[in-house]
């Protein structure tokens, strides 16, 4: 079976080494020294100034908007995974969602200063599938309103924009490290952010509110990483140059074979360097859509519609008009994309597809 995604597993000796010392020390957990060297070696990976290693993306999101003391209104993007909504609604704001860019699929900054209301109090977005977005345009927009930003940058890692991380913007970014991403530590994820008063906010957070282990500064909650995650992040780190360089090749490829096929794919931030985190493909209509999933199916390949629904449809909220996000979400298709995937497995995908249009 061919998935959209295959977790990759480094070297078994380089993280069994790594094993070695987690029992030689019987530190399992609370900020160890594996976890501490990861973030130091991600940091200067990235070249970002401050980074937290966390449990997973998802308290990444929660830690930020607690952080920036985020109420009322927050505005954001309906077409995400569901954690960038589900983050906002768990910490008691209301999503207020802007449609997307029908090229980008990011959401679109023209159509933001419109939603601004007087309850407004940050702007979350998604980098879409490591592709940055508007950055410059909504960053005027929240210092003209005087907003907070998150970027959700879960997929985001090795993409740069204008020469940086993507990660170095906003008051803070968020990512993911789970077992499906191109950089992975099987559960993990991180907040970024060039203040170190809001880092030091961020790491009492994730900690209990500890201020050593009779103190507490304040609210905190549980979203620590193991040594164990580090070790895994730590030898994957070691190979991630060799993950970034794999994918980009798979998708050239895709590019080409599919260059017949009668889809468009997602148009690059200008001035970015695109991770190739997934390979996204936008049918027609769904019903195109829906043959060529049945097709591949049939082969036991497995894409995923990614992302879909649009999230203005979740039955825990009030519905929003976003017409191109319902659209978009309703005609695109993430096809297999991972460290491994040989040449041969892209060209009978692709002839695959070619096959469902032509029939």
């Amino acid at each position: 079976m061919i998935n959209v995604s295959k977790p990759n597993l480094p070297d078994l000796e380089k993280y069994v080494k790594y094993l070695k010392g987690i029992w030689d020390r019987n530190w399992l957990t609370n900020n160890g020294p594996l976890v501490n060297e990861l973030e130091l070696r991600l940091k200067e990976y990235l070249e970002v100034p401050h980074l937290l290693f966390l449990g997973n993306g998802t308290i990444a999101l929660q830690i930020a908007i607690k952080a920036l003391e985020l109420k009322g209104e927050v505005i954001t993007t309906p077409f995400s995974y569901v954690a960038t909504t589900s983050s906002l609604v768990w910490e008691n704001c209301k999503p207020v969602f802007v449609d997307i860019d029908m090229q980008s699929f990011n959401i679109d900054p023209a159509k933001i200063e419109s939603a601004i209301t007087e309850n407004t109090t940050g702007i979350l977005a998604t980098h879409v599938f490591g592709n940055p977005c508007d950055i410059d345009a909504i960053e005027e927009i929240a210092r003209k309103h005087k907003l907070k930003v998150i970027y959700d940058a879960a997929h985001c890692f090795g993409t740069k924009y204008k020469g940086k991380s993507v990660f170095n913007y906003g008051d803070i970014s968020t990512t993911s490290f789970h077992a499906t991403k191109l950089f992975h530590s099987v559960e993990g994820g991180a907040v970024f952010t060039s203040s170190s008063e809001l880092l030091k906010k961020m790491s009492y957070l994730r900690n209990f509110g500890h201020n050593g282990p009779e103190d507490f500064e304040g609210a905190g909650i549980n979203g620590k990483n193991s040594e164990f995650h580090a070790a895994m992040g730590l030898a994957n780190l070691d190979i991630v140059d060799d993950i970034l360089a794999s994918r980009k090749e798979q998708s050239l490829q895709y590019n080409q074979i599919l260059s017949g096929l009668n889809v468009k794919t997602v148009n690059i931030e200008s001035g970015s360097d695109f991770n190739y985190a997934y390979y996204p493909v936008l049918f027609d209509n769904e019903e195109a859509l829906l043959k060529a999933i049945q097709v591949l199916n049939g082969h036991n390949i497995m894409p995923r519609r990614y992302f879909y629904p649009s999230l203005n449809t979740l039955k825990y909220l009030e519905r929003q008009d976003v017409p191109i996000s319902e659209d978009i979400s309703k005609r695109v298709l993430c096809l297999p994309l991972y460290y491994g995937l040989s040449k041969e497995e892209i060209d009978f995908i692709s002839r695959l597809l070619l096959r469902a249009q032509n029939n």
